[in-house]
């Protein structure tokens, strides 16, 4: 096993002990049982709990991102792109247990301010897939002209607030549906009809 592999493993035990105790309640010693290791072999990759912590939830990101981007990646026509990104991102954590677990004991992973935002680079990265959908659509003459900076943060924003509503504050399936509702409302809005004024 090469130390990518190792890494990921370790990254994902470790993501299985902070949900089932919790940042504070984990240990680094139960981090090493779980991944089966001890707990001087496991200071080789981390250099505390905090980094431990910082380094399995960023891992737990970047795994949701690279799924959603494959699912994405499979789409060629420009709104099923949008509707894909925005629907799969957005019911992955139903499906992920552990990360759904962290991120409902630390909503503070999903900041609304980019300045307290610890996972920035990887949001970031996640808002420029959205920023490319949306330019790839106003190339096409499919959307409409719009600042895309501009509607990238409005409905990244928009998409934080419905995650913590559903997985955070476990409102269910009324959010569900009002996001489902939702994604249709602003595709609707980006639908170029071939008379709007250039607003860039």
């Amino acid at each position: 096993m090469d130390k990518t592999d190792r890494l990921n493993q370790i990254f994902d035990e470790s993501l299985k002990v902070f949900a089932r105790f919790g940042y504070k309640k984990a240990t680094v010693e139960d981090i090493a049982r779980q991944a089966g290791m001890t707990k001087g072999n496991l200071y080789l990759y981390v250099k505390n709990k905090r980094d431990m912590y910082e380094k399995t939830t960023a891992h737990a990101l970047l795994r949701w991102q690279t799924k959603v981007s494959e699912d994405v990646a499979q789409q060629h026509d420009v709104e099923a792109m949008f509707v894909t990104m925005c629907t799969k991102a957005f019911e992955y954590l139903a499906q992920d247990n552990d990360l759904r677990t962290v991120l409902m004991n630390d909503p503070a992973i999903f900041p609304l301010s980019p300045r307290e935002d610890s996972f920035n680079e990887i949001n970031q990265a996640s808002m420029n897939m959205l920023k490319d959908i949306l330019q790839k659509g106003i190339d096409q003459g499919r959307f409409r002209k719009i600042d895309i900076g501009h509607a990238t943060e409005f409905l990244f924003s928009i998409y934080v607030m419905f995650i913590i509503k559903t997985y955070v504050k476990s409102e269910g399936k009324s959010t569900r549906k009002m996001f489902e509702e939702g994604v249709q409302l602003v595709l609707n809005g980006l639908l170029s009809h071939g008379n709007e004024p250039d607003q860039r």
